[in-house]
């Protein structure tokens, strides 16, 4: 019997890892010239351990693949309703409703529907299927000093397929970005890190009771590690959403401003202005969108916001 040494035994486990490592996606985005350098692919992660009220990507927070419901597209030809094997979706009127209880996404309903009206939001992908889709604008990284960047939902909550396909950009030459919450345990955090060019990190409030009221979880985490981001010497630009009776007091951008100017690696903070082109999603997956009737912030707004931010010697950009 031949003795395998022991770095030969962890390259084998790191093939055999890649080849069975599989994630769950619900997009790919080429030629992107926001989040990040350059002309990037962003590839988005199903996903969120968080429940921000503001969401723009709901059929993002949940770690399966999800069913949408189009009832303008829809012309009641019952298909779905016949084909559908666990008797999940019904009819009130002429507009289906689905019984997520019952679905288990098995694609059929999707598939049987002449007029697009139902969509899946989700599918497992490889390593190398995700590569492939990268890798066909490899020529525009190159000249544009871009590259790939995970977003989501939260990519690090699939940490084990995040830190494959990382591994396989940087072995291929390109750079790598990952947009991320920061919510997740430091050990899991910190091994994804080892492939990562640059982070992107949310902040939404400093203030731990109002996170954990409008985003679902509590944020000691979050901002402990990106203490700890900081201290690996990664390049890390902070995002804030400016979402209007939540997170724009100028008490609330004071506190991240004044947080991430300790941080002393950190130079820069996005803000990104709150829109409703999410809220299309909510009524698809049957669910209530919670900031019915809130508008975006105004120029003006977005203006004094970003004095603030500038006053703690921050750079700062209006929007990703």
């Amino acid at each position: 019997m031949t003795n395998i040494n022991k770095a030969d035994e962890e390259l084998i486990n790191v093939l055999v890892n890649f080849v069975k490592k599989k994630g769950v996606i619900f997009d790919v985005q080429r030629y992107s010239i926001h989040d990040g350098p350059g002309i990037r692919t962003i590839v988005f992660f199903k996903g969120c351990p968080l429940r921000c009220l503001w969401c723009s990507n709901p059929e993002s927070q949940k770690s399966v693949p999800e069913i949408l419901y189009s009832h303008i597209k829809c012309k009641n030809c019952n298909k779905c309703i016949l084909i559908c094997p666990k008797k999940a979706i019904s009819d009130n009127k002429g507009i289906k409703g689905i019984d997520y209880s019952l679905c288990d996404n098995c694609g059929k309903c999707v598939e049987a529907c002449p007029n697009e009206a139902l969509e899946m939001a989700g599918r497992l992908v490889s390593i190398e299927e995700i590569m492939k889709e990268v890798e066909k604008d490899i020529i525009f990284y190159r000249s544009s000093d871009g590259g790939v960047t995970l977003s989501g939902g939260e990519c690090i909550y699939q940490s084990e397929f995040s830190i494959c396909l990382l591994a396989e950009a940087r072995k291929r030459g390109i750079h790598t970005a990952i947009e991320t919450t920061g919510f997740q345990k430091w050990d899991i955090l910190e091994n994804i890190l080892q492939y990562v060019d640059l982070v992107f990190y949310d902040l939404k409030y400093i203030d731990p009771i109002k996170h954990l009221k409008y985003a679902g979880v509590n944020n000691k985490l979050i901002l402990e590690n990106a203490q700890r981001i900081i201290s690996k010497k990664i390049p890390m630009i902070v995002r804030i959403p400016v979402i209007p009776k939540y997170t724009d007091s100028k008490e609330n951008i004071k506190a991240i401003a004044k947080f991430v100017s300790n941080l002393k690696e950190v130079k820069k903070i996005e803000l990104l202005p709150y829109h409703r082109m999410g809220e299309l999603k909510y009524k698809k997956l049957g669910r209530k969108y919670e900031l019915e009737g809130v508008s975006s912030p105004s120029n003006e707004q977005m203006q004094e916001l970003a004095r603030i931010v500038k006053s703690y010697g921050l750079e700062v950009q209006i929007g990703g």
